[in-house]
């Protein structure tokens, strides 16, 4: 059974109508999701410092006295064409402070104005940067992610690969949207528990970011990319959201391409649980959890005594 600050939040999200608060245009939406945001401030400890990374906005959430290595590429979600690393500065500063590790946040660009492949062009981009313009040792390196940012994730590595770069030491992926085609079962068995997605919506989103393109293509549905050779994966889900069968079908095809894979499926919880750390015990120790597989993944120091 979730507790009682989980479900606070999900009948407070249920008001709301989403993040997005049922908003009808991009604009809205997503000045309504950075509002939201806002109400979910930095955990404290951390500092933020604006950078440019291959062309892109960008920010790198550290404890103060950070050590350049490990490094954490955080890919924020969005279906792709909402948010940004100021809306994600909860997380990212949750997972610097219990991870050691500086977390590089990127503001790849957004559909419609900008659809498929930009963002993955983006996010290979930064990609490069962190291993050959800043030099960082990549089994020191991770790359994370949620919702389409986790799907984002996953394209980045085959991309990578597939370009000749070397691979992060590993990847979390919360929630991942990783099929644009909504062909999971879990988007119609639970569309009326996941107060965090709109699965009516969907078919729009996908149709901004794709803009006629290929919903199968590997890099914009990961769920039919050549998964082999990937790094060790952490994959969370919570069996309340649509994208539950996303995470569990990622899963088994990387397992069946050799990936090593921990596929976590929290009990009562919503589309991104995470984001709420501090606020709900769940969403506190998901955070955690993340933390630890990236500290024995990546040599990171851990939490500040």
């Amino acid at each position: 059974m979730a507790s009682v600050e989980m479900e606070s939040i999900v009948e407070a999200l249920r008001a709301r109508g989403g993040p997005a608060g049922g908003a009808a245009s991009v604009a809205e939406q997503r000045a309504l999701f950075e509002a939201a945001a806002a109400a979910l401030p930095p955990v404290e400890g951390v500092q933020v410092e604006p950078v440019t990374v291959a062309g892109r906005p960008a920010e790198w959430v550290a404890r103060p006295g950070a050590p350049a290595e490990p490094a954490l590429l955080y890919l924020h979600g969005g279906a792709y064409v909402l948010g940004s690393p100021a809306t994600h500065r909860r997380l990212t500063s949750a997972l610097a402070l219990a991870t050691g590790a500086r977390v590089l946040a990127l503001d790849y660009r957004l559909a419609p104005e900008h659809p498929y492949p930009a963002a993955v062009d983006d996010a290979v981009a930064a990609w490069r940067w962190l291993v050959e313009r800043e030099g960082l040792a990549p089994e020191q390196l991770g790359i994370a992610g949620d919702s389409a940012g986790g799907g984002l994730a996953v394209a980045t590595m085959v991309a990578a690969r597939d370009a000749g770069l070397p691979l992060p030491a590993a990847a979390a992926l919360l929630s991942p949207w990783v099929d644009l085609e909504g062909r999971g079962e879990s988007v119609r068995t639970r569309a009326a528990a996941d107060p965090m997605l709109d699965a009516g919506r969907m078919p729009a989103i996908t149709a901004m970011y794709l803009a006629g393109q290929d919903p199968r293509a590997p890099l914009a549905s990961p769920i039919h990319a050549d998964l082999r050779g990937l790094p060790p994966l952490l994959i969370h889900a919570g069996d309340r959201e649509i994208l539950l069968d996303d995470a569990v079908r990622l899963a088994e095809r990387a397992r069946d391409a050799g990936v090593d894979v921990t596929c976590e499926v929290w009990p009562e919880m919503i589309h991104v649980w995470h984001f709420f750390t501090g606020l709900a015990p769940e969403a506190t120790e998901g955070v955690a959890r993340v933390a630890a597989f990236l500290r024995d993944h990546l040599g990171a120091p851990g939490p500040a005594a």
